[in-house]
């Protein structure tokens, strides 16, 4: 009688334990949704600011902190499309020139807008 007892309380201990990875699993995934979620909302504010072309300099400074900023949210989605994204834009903001918003403003511009069109779709937004 206290083998079955033992037994019914491992099993039951069991599939309590079972329940809680289970339950602890969902709450990870609900909490790297959440994680993205505020990423790309950061990432989305930071990449949609309107440079002052008019004053390249300024620009490429404002450009190449968005750069860096977007790097750090990056870094917090890795391994995700949004992730990617977010680092492709880095990427192209932390590389721009002065000389690119001289002669090329409407490229840069351009370039830009089709990656934040990119990160919007890879965050669902």
């Amino acid at each position: 009688m206290k083998r079955l007892a033992t037994a019914a309380i491992a099993g039951g201990l069991l599939l309590a334990l079972t329940g809680c990875g289970a339950a602890s699993e969902t709450a990870g995934r609900v909490g790297n949704a959440a994680t993205t979620v505020s990423v790309c909302t950061d990432a989305v504010r930071i990449a949609t600011a309107t440079p002052d072309l008019a004053d390249p300099r300024a620009a490429a400074d404002r450009a190449h902190e968005a750069g860096r900023e977007l790097t750090a949210l990056a870094e917090r989605a890795a391994g995700t499309t949004a992730g990617e994204a977010i680092g492709s834009l880095a990427t192209t903001l932390r590389e721009t020139t002065v000389d690119d918003l001289v002669t090329g403003p409407a490229d840069w511009v351009r370039r830009k807008s089709e990656q934040v069109t990119a990160l919007t779709k890879a965050c669902g937004l």
